[in-house]
């Protein structure tokens, strides 16, 4: 059968990045432009000058009698014309939660880190991130930045706590889809992709963190996390999406024999 590849997305996706750069930044069309290159390229790597293809085994389909069916059958996910809904497994929500924890954990380590050998003060970070959403905080000088901050260290952990967990559900959700290479996606190309996504709009989003940010260390900060995140996330075991579920179960309602309407063999 011809090979399933993902390279006509990754060109898709360059063309969104270019349209979105006309509105943001000049560097999200740089980005937008090398996502579709490379997919054009890849893409046509694989149909020409001859069609990739991928083996199937196919099993020859036993000859069985005729006998008339007493009982009601159940159509199961991917068989006799029915369609799957993919992923057909996930990874609960909690795994999401610890792996943004975990991420968001190792940031904040590395953050300390930068802010001591660089600038002499565990606060500094703190208080740029807090600059986002104190005006105070935002109009303060070199040295203020430096100095400790209550209320800097309050939103900056509410910003960052927030930012991780939201990323790490994030990263529930999408790292199923590529079940090959889950840490190169997570790891490189989402950090990758944000880190782009947050440069152009750093500007309105947070000006201070803008003009003090050393962007070579921000963004490998954000690697950092992908990684340590879609670890936690991917050593944890997935769970059936609801399209296993009975239409009846999901509905809420209870009669005798609905847990067995799909899945049998696996329950008992």
């Amino acid at each position: 059968m011809p090979a399933t590849e993902g390279w006509p997305v990754v060109a898709a996706f360059g063309v969104s990045l270019l349209w979105a750069g006309l509105l943001t930044h000049w560097m999200v069309s740089v980005l937008g432009a090398l996502c579709f290159i490379a997919g054009l390229v890849n893409w046509f790597r694989e149909v020409l000058p001859r069609e990739s293809h991928e083996p199937v085994s196919v099993l020859p389909e036993p000859v069985e009698a005729e006998v008339p069916v007493r009982e009601v059958q159940y159509l199961q996910a991917g068989e006799q014309g029915h369609r799957a809904r993919l992923p057909l497994e996930i990874y609960p929500y909690s795994a999401g939660v610890r792996g943004g924890l975990a991420g968001g954990a190792a940031m904040f380590v590395l953050a300390v880190i930068y802010g001591l050998v660089y600038h002499n003060s565990i606060w500094y970070p703190a208080n740029l991130l807090a600059a986002a959403g104190s005006s105070s905080i935002a109009a303060m000088s070199y040295e203020q930045l430096r100095a400790y901050n209550g209320l800097g260290v309050v939103l900056a952990t509410i910003i960052h706590g927030t930012g991780s967990v939201l990323v790490g559900l994030l990263y529930g959700i999408a790292l199923p889809m590529v079940p090959r290479r889950p840490i190169l996606f997570g790891g490189i190309i989402a950090p990758l992709l944000w880190s782009g996504l947050l440069y152009s709009a750093m500007g309105i989003i947070n000006p201070t963190l803008a003009a003090h940010v050393d962007w070579f260390r921000f963004v490998l900060a954000q690697i950092v996390f992908g990684v340590v995140a879609g670890l936690v996330v991917v050593r944890h075991s997935r769970i059936r999406t609801l399209q296993f579920v009975p239409v009846a179960q999901r509905m809420g309602l209870e009669a005798a024999g609905i847990s067995e309407e799909k899945g049998g063999e696996d329950s008992k």
